[in-house]
């Protein structure tokens, strides 16, 4: 279901405002009826919600400010939009970075600025996955800021300093969401059997059931009462119903999600030991068993971002130049999951797992930082020699500074015999090439550098 729900002027009517905070017709979807009317039945961002705090001045206070969410799907960025909106008593209009260009942006502002000039009532613009904008589509939304036109409320899922123009930035409030806890989501759950607006006292879960349904949300509480919805619908509850409870199994639960229950406690100990698992397997070249580890972390709802972390820094700690590829390949799939997101992600995380299981391992990276780190905590960090120093400034020639410094460039084969390294550690050797895969040729080139560089001076 998609996060908003209206249209830009010329596209369809626009809704009142109080339809996107919470829809109680009986068809609407669970996640639309339910969606909280004021920010006392908000879940989570408790950081927000102190009293004085700006969103509260914002809508209690009825204050012109412009607001920028930033934070993933589900935790409420269109949901406080929509409380700006109703308790401020302002019109809602949305524009959807999606399929929205600078026609339709501007056309929301003109349409706002008229509803001003005419009524004297404010408009809520608000602007789903705000970073799908182009610079010009950000800049059209500029004048309408400005000169408080509207009342902007912009939703982004990445990084609004890498996303986000500057002048637009520097004209919002803010306000990062974090992503909602499994008590959250339990709670939404819960309050969604009970409420009128939601299954009414009809239906009681399971505990394994609701545990469930937990994992598969993965903190996103539209997708959570989306699966409930689908399990009470598979149960037999109907709002219209009377008598007895009806009772939301495991069973019935996993046939309505149609996923199979998976046990893996994100939080707990099997957090830990599947993602031990999954990194071993890697490791130990085992591609298929890696597979299985990740699907079951998938199906966990296990955030995609932390498994594509764990792989880039597998790249460089298992197979480092062994294969010089496997870290561009770790990060171009983190890369993608940032840019896609799930479901579809998953193929890029099994792609990346299936080439650095079967690519050829070397620990040569890792051990060679241990070691150098280890040397410097030990104290050997010595001056650097006079010849490496800095000698841009005026007098460093006097006190020796770069005097003796041989330009590699100007050697035969770009290398020379000169040291680098400080006294204490001139004959360490911390970079020890393996013989697998593409680190053998490393490995060959590397001690004909040293040599060549240190003079044949005997390694330590």
């Amino acid at each position: 279901m998609s996060d908003g729900l209206f249209e830009v002027p010329g596209h369809a009517p626009r809704t009142p405002a109080g339809s996107l905070a919470g829809n109680t017709h009986a068809s609407a979807p669970l996640a639309v009826r339910m969606r909280p009317r004021t920010l006392d039945e908000l879940v989570g961002q408790q950081h927000l919600l102190a009293p004085g705090s700006p969103l509260r001045r914002l809508i209690e206070g009825d204050q012109p400010m412009s607001l920028l969410l930033w934070g993933p799907p589900g935790v409420g960025k269109t949901t406080i939009a929509a409380i700006v909106s109703q308790q401020t008593n302002r019109h809602f209009a949305e524009v959807s970075a999606v399929v929205a260009g600078v026609k339709e942006v501007r056309a929301a502002i003109d349409a706002a600025r008229s509803e001003l000039v005419r009524t004297g009532r404010e408009t809520v613009l608000f602007v789903d996955e705000v970073h799908r904008f182009s610079k010009a589509q950000q800049d059209a939304l500029l004048p309408g800021v400005e000169n408080r036109w509207v009342t902007l409320v912009a939703a982004t899922t990445e990084n609004p300093f890498f996303s986000v123009i500057s002048p637009l930035l520097s004209r919002s409030l803010l306000l990062t969401l974090e992503p909602l806890t499994d008590d959250d989501i339990r709670d939404v759950i819960r309050q969604a059997l009970e409420d009128e607006r939601g299954l009414a006292g009809t239906a009681t879960i399971e505990d394994d059931a609701l545990d469930h349904l937990v994992r598969l949300a993965g903190g996103d509480a539209r997708r959570s009462l989306t699966y409930l919805e689908a399990a009470a619908g598979a149960a037999g509850v109907s709002t219209s119903s009377t008598g007895e409870r009806v009772v939301i199994d495991l069973a019935t639960t996993e046939t309505a999600v149609d996923r199979a229950a998976v046990r893996y406690d994100r939080q707990g100990d099997q957090h830990y030991d599947v993602t031990s698992a999954f990194i071993k397997s890697i490791r130990g070249s085992d591609a298929d068993a890696a597979l299985h580890y990740l699907a079951r972390m998938i199906e966990a709802g296990e955030d995609p971002r932390f498994i594509a972390r764990r792989l880039v820094i597998l790249a460089s700690e298992d197979i480092g130049l062994a294969d010089p590829t496997a870290l561009t390949t770790a990060v171009a799939a983190a890369q993608a999951v940032q840019l896609i997101g799930m479901p579809e992600a998953r193929l890029n995380l099994a792609q990346a797992v299936i080439a650095l299981a079967v690519a050829p391992k070397s620990n040569a990276v890792i051990a060679a930082i241990d070691a150098a780190q280890a040397d410097v905590r030990a104290g050997k960090i010595g001056p650097v020699p006079a010849h490496l120093r800095d000698a841009h400034y005026q007098g460093a020639k006097d006190l020796g500074h770069g005097v003796k410094y041989k330009y590699a460039h100007n050697a035969p084969y770009g290398v020379v015999e000169q040291q680098y390294a400080p006294d204490v550690v001139l004959d360490a050797t911390y970079y020890q090439p393996t013989n697998l895969g593409a680190e053998a040729g490393v490995r060959e080139r590397w001690e004909r550098l040293r040599a060549l560089i240190r003079g044949s001076r005997p390694a330590r």
